[in-house]
């Protein structure tokens, strides 16, 4: 048994001032903050903040390298998955920023891809767990990092293991990195058409008050019903499929919990169908949002959800417009309670949103709901990539499988 500390080089980001920041368009070096670091990848897009590159050499111990292991310290769990991830090519050059861990393998002790699977592995998960606190801010230490313990093979069956392990997550990567630019895609169309008015056609459309022509600004409830369903008294199913707020990630649904009806939490009552949109009414900054697609009958979600279902308008523009900054934004200024900040069904039905004319409403749909529906996939494919792995992953860790009868993704998906 070895700790992760004496079998890793660990260290936390620098405290880079934010009123120093550039935004994602300037040229800099990009900032690895915990707001980067999702499951499995660092992402960039609008979360991305940059330093000048001018002061870039005094920073030189925070420059990062492919396969560097990532690990938020702030949040370090979110919904059912580890916020880790390991740099990529793609991802460089770039610099580690407080509350943000790096380890790196010690030479001919451990290897950093080896490092990896030990952080993925649940035991990891169980430990982080148990060493979180803070009820506001849930975060770790370095010191509980570095006293996590496991075994740790020789170097030679620890390239084996990552060999068979890393053709998983190459391919689960490759496809959380098309599912983020197929969602910046999606919601760059939305601000190109409903924020800065170039839809099609703006060039020769009439304008009044600032609105196109035939154009509204209308209460949510003109154009989406809040909380439509829920079970009955007299229609309760034998068993539910049931989404918790916790599993619930931006963008993301995880694990659902079955449960007989009989036996499943109180609170799991709302009924949802393709297309609805679930938002958290707890703490909308974490903006635990997702769109529903294609659910089992038996699909229940917390009551703590807005379950908001598209009447007027189609489902890929309800699901863009409710999850923008500046949807956001009116939440967190609407929402009360100081350790529990929460917003009330009424605030969704009050929130005012850009109402377009039918035929544009039309073309967007059929323009971004082909990225909506290819996004899903994606994510699907990588539920099933990630249950193989990771029924994989304890068994090969801990010497109980032989590597070599192992099918990798590729061969099975073929």
């Amino acid at each position: 048994m070895t700790r992760l500390g004496d079998a890793a080089d660990m260290l936390v980001g620098f405290a880079f001032k934010s009123a120093g920041f550039l935004d994602a368009e300037a040229d800099g070096i990009p900032l690895v903050r915990g707001d980067n670091v999702q499951q499995g990848y660092i992402r960039w897009g609008d979360k991305t903040k940059k330093w000048p590159i001018a002061e870039v050499d005094e920073f030189e111990r925070y420059q990062l390298t492919v396969d560097d292991v990532i690990l938020a310290m702030d949040r370090p769990i979110v919904g059912d998955g580890l916020k880790m991830a390991w740099i990529k090519p793609d991802d460089l050059p770039c610099l580690l920023v407080q509350r943000v861990c790096r380890l790196r393998g010690k030479p001919n002790v451990a290897l950093t891809r080896f490092i990896r699977y030990v952080l993925a592995a649940p035991a990891f998960s169980d430990h982080i767990h148990r060493i979180t606190t803070g009820a506001n801010i849930p975060h770790i230490s370095g010191k509980d990092i570095a006293a996590y313990e496991f075994h740790l093979p020789g170097i030679d069956e620890q390239a084996a293991v990552v060999e068979c392990l890393s053709a998983y997550d190459d391919l689960i990567a490759t496809n959380q990195r098309r599912i983020a630019l197929l969602e910046d895609a999606a919601r760059h169309v939305y601000r190109e058409w409903f924020v800065h008015l170039r839809f099609p056609g703006h060039e020769s459309a009439s304008v009044n008050g600032g609105m196109p022509e035939g154009w509204h600004i209308q209460a949510l409830s003109a154009i989406a019903e809040v909380n439509a369903r829920s079970v009955g008294s007299k229609e309760q199913p034998d068993s539910v499929l049931y989404i918790d707020i916790s599993s619930v990630t931006p963008g993301s649904v995880g694990a659902m919990t079955e449960y007989a009806f009989s036996a499943a939490p109180g609170r799991a009552r709302r009924r949802v169908s393709h297309g609805d949109v679930i938002w958290s009414c707890v703490r909308p900054n974490r903006r635990s949002y997702a769109l529903i697609w294609q659910p089992a009958e038996n699909v229940v979600v917390s009551t703590g959800f807005a379950v908001l279902s598209a009447a007027q308008v189609p489902f890929s523009y309800l699901y863009l417009a409710t999850t923008t900054d500046e949807f956001v934004g009116y939440l967190e200024r609407n929402a009360t309670g100081a350790a529990y900040p929460a917003v009330t069904s009424k605030i969704f039905e009050d929130a005012e949103v850009i109402c377009p004319d039918t035929d544009t409403l039309d073309s967007f749909n059929k323009f971004v709901l082909p990225m909506l529906s290819q996004m899903e996939t994606l994510k699907a494919q990588n539920a099933s990539l990630a249950r193989a792995r990771d029924l994989l992953l304890p068994k090969l860790m801990a010497g109980k499988l032989d590597v070599s009868t192992i099918r990798l993704p590729e061969e099975a998906t073929t």
